[in-house]
């Protein structure tokens, strides 16, 4: 396993992030996943032993089921947590009322304190808000993270899901302050959607902030699975009852025999291609996997040690590019004149 460097921090995280979506089942999540305890320690086990530091989760994922079979596995399994980087969430709506949702003070703090009691943690190592809050002000919200950070309870702040030009007015407004920093972001990006190529990624570059892609395989759309010749797996698939995130489902297919072609090469799964694929993209510093079975784990975790040849990593560059919105178009065409000629 290869470690790279946390934005700034100095931290060392895994090139593979294990992701606990499929913890619980519990409400709308059980189309993801319904992983229990056994087999949460199991695959905690399998995700410890290949090298892997980091984990993800989520206050939302299964109602908060997710975070308590987390800090279970990690104490049944004998895993000592402070050898680990743990990274939780808050914005979503964990219970009934008008205040337990959003990016207010009053939720963080409370939040925080419930993702660490079913964590059975005193800490947490990064707390991501998990999307935009439209009535909590950025400086509000950068003032309570800054708060949260000096009660001991988090080590670093991240950010999910915001658009870019309001990740840099939080770092504006961090900065002027004084306070601590976003240091880094988790978006979607996978060879089926990279929109964050446009302005995300390039932001992530520009000031030095780790990038964590979620959902490289696109919901597993790009597991090989799904061709056009078969659109729906009978249910092997969370694809087939939670149809998300949103991808072009025809330039999808286009790039899944491209997958399948290299694939054969490797003698490898169309999976562990597209996680490959988004491992070597610059800027990428840790991808977030997640698994339901063990086999499964085994498969992504391989993926960490394929290494795509420049052809075929062009090949899935141009099968799977988009469209470049405006100004970025206009800013390739403009600066093609401040390069001198070849």
């Amino acid at each position: 396993m290869k470690y790279n460097v946390l934005g700034n921090t100095g931290v060392l995280v895994s090139e593979l992030c294990f992701g606990t979506m499929t913890f619980g089942g519990q409400g709308h999540w059980e189309a993801i996943g319904k992983v229990q305890q056994d087999e949460v320690i199991e695959l905690l086990k399998i995700t410890v032993d290949s090298g892997i530091n980091f984990i993800d989760t989520a206050n939302v994922y299964s109602n908060g089921l997710s975070e308590q079979l987390l800090g279970e596995g990690l104490r049944q399994a004998g895993i000592n947590r402070n050898d680990l980087f743990i990274a939780t969430k808050v914005r979503g709506r964990m219970r009934e009322g008008i205040n337990p949702i959003g990016l207010s003070r009053y939720h963080i703090f409370q939040s925080m304190d419930e993702s660490l009691g079913r964590l059975k943690m005193e800490h947490v190592d990064l707390l991501y808000v998990h999307g935009v809050d439209e009535l909590t002000s950025v400086e509000e919200v950068m003032h309570s993270l800054h708060d949260i950070v000096l009660t001991g309870k988090v080590r670093y702040i991240g950010v999910c899901n915001w658009p870019a030009w309001m990740v840099m007015k939080a770092l504006g407004i961090a900065r002027k302050q004084g306070w601590h920093e976003f240091v880094a972001m988790q978006y979607f990006y996978s060879a089926a959607n990279r929109d964050v190529e446009n302005d995300v990624l390039p932001l992530t570059t520009d000031q030095h902030l780790a990038f964590l892609p979620w959902s490289p395989l696109a919901g597993g759309f790009l597991s090989g699975k799904f061709t056009r010749e078969q659109t729906n797996t009978g249910g092997q698939s969370r694809r087939d009852t939670f149809d998300f995130p949103i991808i072009d489902k025809e330039r999808a297919y286009n790039i899944i025999d491209v997958l399948i072609r290299i694939g054969k090469d490797f003698n490898v799964s169309a999976a562990e291609v597209a996680l490959a694929w988004v491992r070597q993209q610059k800027g990428v510093t840790s991808t977030i996997i997640g698994a339901k079975k063990p086999e499964q784990l085994r498969s992504n975790i391989h993926s960490a040690k394929i290494e795509i040849a420049s052809a075929d990593l062009q090949e899935l560059n141009t099968v799977s590019e988009h469209p470049k919105p405006y100004p970025n178009w206009m800013v390739d065409r403009q600066m093609r004149e401040r390069y001198p000629a070849k």
